[in-house]
């Protein structure tokens, strides 16, 4: 079903294209070696260069530059094999050259394409535009002081990749899939880690609306938007804003606005800049950027497997469905877990586990894979003793809530609280007929037709064993019994 917003006049298309700023991860800032380190003390890693000292000349990081071309390699883009550094001149005070230096019309890399998935298990094609290099800009505090501003240059000169997409997205879904996928890739790839409430990744959001059939109306951008919730809400905001103005008679104008997360809404910061407002021209310290095409060969032969390919390979090698498939794959952590957990096992019965107690357990108590008290081999382990009989499935569940307080192995569990699954068919045999003998009216009905009183025994017979025994063998012997 297309998404559409109900304005006055009937539905609105609504059209979206992000540009995404993913910082690099790498030891070094993009023209200078001081530290890329999150959380320093304010001004504690600027080099001459980031300061904008006079006389101090730009050396490219080799590093951020292998960076930006396995995610270009990522995206299935174009490496372009000559780049070129250019000054983008503007205004900030947290900006000590007066000017950025970025990629405008030779970017490193070119078109690309990133496949998203929908709820509906709809897959579509985001086109990318472009990837290019830039470096960051300091960053400007207003609540340290009533009535001065302070400025951190630590993030001064990191190196940023803006990865711009097509206006390919029609709905704030496919927006969030898109960041979410792109957020996954890097990921993968080591390039950025994503992490959005950091400010290691952060969106502008274009947005404009349309009626169906008609060709683009003017956009918005949406600056500086860091969660993928926030973005979706910033494009409803944005768009029925946008409806009300064309449906009131008016025109929307081309700006920049910021999102009021505790508004709702978006509202206006400046009007928006075009190129030859930046004056860009090539940054004269810098020469051409120029490839070779066996070190871009040399680093594709080196990436990891990818969301997509580990996704299809999870389908094939281990039956799972599409949806298991795209939930298991989502991090690399999670994907390793898994394929730890499954292997020599039944893969589906793994997938359940994990996506089903293992995620709710990290949920309920706030932790990661890396640091949960519940490991993969234990997992593995517990899985093993289901197979073998040690234990029943209501036993399994009581032994992982004992796992995940207290990091034991689940053997050791089962040996300290006496868990091992009774299969001693005289055992079992003992409790039928104790079920049996204190039931006798329930025990005639069922002879005369009550079919479904059997869950009822059952349920009884393994009240009476405490949980312990073996489910097909009280079923089993029941069935003999009555």
């Amino acid at each position: 079903m297309t998404y559409a917003i109900e304005g006055s006049t009937g539905p609105w298309e609504v059209v979206i294209g992000l540009e995404v700023h993913a910082q690099v991860i790498s030891n070094a800032k993009l023209f200078s070696g001081a530290s890329t380190t999150f959380g320093a003390e304010p001004n504690t890693q600027v080099s001459f260069v980031d300061a904008a000292f006079p006389g101090m000349l730009p050396v490219i990081n080799r590093e951020c530059v292998a960076q930006a071309v396995r995610t270009g390699l990522g995206l299935n883009a174009h490496i372009n094999v000559v780049s070129r550094f250019d000054r983008k001149n503007y205004f900030y005070a947290d900006l000590p050259a007066g000017y950025q230096i970025s990629q405008y019309q030779h970017p490193i890399v070119g078109e690309g394409v990133i496949e998203i998935e929908l709820a509906s298990g709809e897959t579509k094609n985001i086109g990318v535009t472009r990837l290019h290099l830039e470096q960051d800009a300091g960053k400007s505090l207003h609540d340290q002081h009533p009535s001065k501003t302070y400025i951190d240059l630590n993030r001064s000169g990191v190196a940023l990749m803006e990865i711009v997409s097509e206006p390919d997205m029609r709905s704030p879904e496919e927006a969030g899939a898109y960041l979410r996928k792109l957020r996954t890739i890097l990921r993968y790839l080591g390039t950025c880690d994503g992490n959005m409430e950091e400010g290691s990744m952060r969106a502008d959001v274009n947005v404009s609306v349309r009626k169906h059939g008609e060709p683009y109306r003017t956009r918005c951008e949406v600056k500086n938007v860091n969660s993928v919730r926030f973005v979706m809400q910033a494009i409803e905001a944005e768009a029925k804003r946008q409806i009300e103005v064309w449906e009131g008679g008016g025109t929307v104008g081309q700006e920049t606005r910021l999102y009021d997360v505790a508004r709702g809404t978006t509202r206006s910061m400046r009007s928006k800049e075009d190129a030859h407002d930046y004056r860009y021209f090539p940054d004269p310290d810098l020469l051409p950027l120029v490839l070779e095409e066996n070190w871009i060969e040399e680093l594709k032969s080196k990436l990891p497997e990818l969301p997509d390919a580990k996704k299809a390979r999870f389908i094939q090698d281990y039956g799972v469905p599409t949806y298991d498939a795209g939930v298991l794959v989502a991090e690399q952590a999670t994907a390793d877990f898994y394929e730890t957990v499954a292997k020599g096992r039944d893969p589906k019965l793994a997938a359940n586990w994990i996506m089903g107690d293992f995620f709710a357990a990290l949920n309920r108590t706030s932790t990661t894979i890396a640091t949960s008290p519940v490991s993969a081999a234990n997992l593995g382990k517990l899985i093993d003793l289901l197979a073998d009989n040690t234990i029943n499935g209501r036993i399994a569940k009581e032994v992982f809530e004992a796992m995940v307080e207290t990091g034991k192995d689940p053997a050791t569990i089962v040996e300290e609280k006496g868990l091992r699954q009774v299969t001693d068919t005289g055992a079992i045999d003992a409790a039928v007929d104790q079920v049996l003998a204190a039931n006798a009216n329930k025990v005639a009905e069922y002879k005369s037709g009550k079919d479904k009183l059997f869950g009822f025994f059952v349920g009884q017979v393994m009240k009476a064993m405490a949980g312990k025994g073996n489910p097909a063998l009280v079923n089993e012997a029941l069935k003999k019994k009555l």
